[in-house]
């Protein structure tokens, strides 16, 4: 009878244990949600100012004065710099930081190094802005904003090349990592140049404008040698499951981030035709190991997302084989202009952004929270906007910048006002969801949203 009590006290003890174990597995989680939604809402917001805004206004005095260099060409990098870092960039690193199963175990201390993150990356593209629209002191705002950049991704780059390093022994990687370990490189690669780019103009040039001729080739490894391999890396991931894909094809897409990353080589060595081909033998080979246009192997998940979610998903894809066929045509053009800017276009609004919007609205919810998303008709409505006005605007590109079709001038600023509505829609959606109650976080795994 006496060691009645102390079995009680020990059963009410592990009992205590496993409770407070709960309660600080859901406080991570809870921390990490709201780490993410931070780089989103971040992100949302260099898109809509910086980003979409300051490039309608750019498009609206083309079209008033039907003439392409009617804007500063610094003004123009100052945008592509918004949306493709301060926007997509901050999506990367945010889902990146998510996505790594360690930081679950351990203290909130060790979330340290990624506020710090945010805060050099976020400093780094916001100086950038300033020091470009704004060319108050230039000379040393933007040199500082490369190397907060780059510090901000060599810190992430160490802590998710740690976390690999620890899981490596255990489990072989799949193909779709090595594919994100490309773009992660074309990015380190990317931040490496914009350094010593941007200490060079502080030194030599009389404003941060970068050449026409390097920016071309820049261009190139920013998207197809960056931002193009995370979205195939993620694809490989993420799109089996939610279209009910036939069986990925590592090896063969492989070969289709071998193939495209010569090509970004070679576009920066300036062989610019040799680099077009291999980049849309690349693509072709990317989609044929996707098997994004085979049928499908089982219903698409769709719920909690429109079912149209399918559909863009694979006009994404469709846009990026037109930006490589345009790019290949500007290759072998000699005023080419209007095609290479209806290239650069189809690709990253045609087929990134229509990724971002569709992709990011089917996961990001169920990332922060496990929430659902606010509004499936606003999704439709934000790809259907973005869809049309990518439509107009590459169209508008060819046919008035190459002097085909005069009257396209005046599409311009259509295609203008159906981008920035789409994005502030996609911004819209997003930020109410985030808003809104999440539910109860469970001590559970990270799970894929199915």
């Amino acid at each position: 009878m006496s060691t009645l009590p102390t079995r009680i006290e020990r059963e009410a003890g592990r009992r205590l244990a496993a409770s407070e174990i709960v309660d600080i597995t859901a406080a991570r989680e809870r921390a990490l949600s709201g780490m993410l939604m931070l780089y989103i809402s971040t992100g949302l917001v260099f898109m809509l100012l910086p980003g979409t805004f300051l490039g309608v206004w750019n498009l609206l005095t083309i079209s008033s004065h039907r003439a392409a260099n009617s804007v500063s060409p610094v003004w123009i990098q100052a945008h592509g710099h918004a949306q493709i870092f301060g926007w997509i960039g901050s999506f990367i690193l945010g889902i990146g930081f998510y996505s790594i199963p360690k930081l679950r175990r351990m203290g909130s201390f060790a979330l340290a190094p990624v506020w710090c993150v945010w805060g050099l990356w976020t400093s780094g593209v916001a100086l950038r802005w300033l020091g470009s629209v704004y060319p108050w002191h230039w000379r040393v705002l933007v040199p500082l904003s490369s190397v907060c950049e780059l510090t901000a991704f060599l810190v992430f780059f160490r802590i998710v090349s740690g976390h690999h390093a620890e899981d490596s022994g255990k489990t072989p990687l799949d193909e779709w990592v090595f594919v994100v370990i490309a773009g992660s490189l074309g990015l380190l690669l990317t931040l490496l140049i914009n350094v010593g780019l941007t200490f060079y103009l502080s030194f030599q040039s009389t404003s941060p404008e970068v050449p026409a001729n390097f920016d071309q080739r820049f261009l190139v490894l920013e998207t197809w040698g960056c931002l193009v391999p995370f979205v195939w890396g993620f694809s490989a991931k993420w799109l089996p499951v939610f279209l009910g894909l036939r069986p990925l094809r590592g090896r063969i897409l492989l070969l289709a981030i071998a193939l495209n990353s010569g090509g970004v080589l070679l576009a920066l060595a300036g062989a610019i035709l040799p680099a077009t081909v291999l980049i849309l033998a690349g693509l072709a080979t990317a989609i044929t190991a996707l098997r994004l246009f085979e049928p499908a192997e089982r219903p698409a998940k769709v719920k909690g997302v429109h079912v149209s979610f399918p559909f863009f998903v694979r006009l994404a894809y469709i846009w990026a084989l037109i930006a490589a066929f345009l790019s290949l045509w500007a290759a072998l053009s000699r005023d080419s202009s209007g095609i290479w800017g209806a290239s650069r276009h189809a690709l990253t609004v045609g087929f990134l952004a229509t990724m971002v919007f569709a992709i990011g609205q089917r996961v990001l919810p169920a990332f922060s929270g496990m929430r659902l998303l606010f509004s499936t008709k606003l999704m439709f409505c934000s790809l259907m906007l973005l869809a049309v006005g990518c439509l107009l605007r590459v169209s508008s590109e060819v046919l008035a910048y190459q002097g085909m079709v005069r009257a396209a001038w005046s599409w311009l600023p259509t295609s203008a006002i159906c981008e920035m509505a789409a994005v502030t829609v996609f911004a819209f959606n997003l930020l109410i969801t985030f808003a809104r109650q999440a539910p109860a976080i469970a001590a559970q795994p990270l799970r894929e949203p199915g």
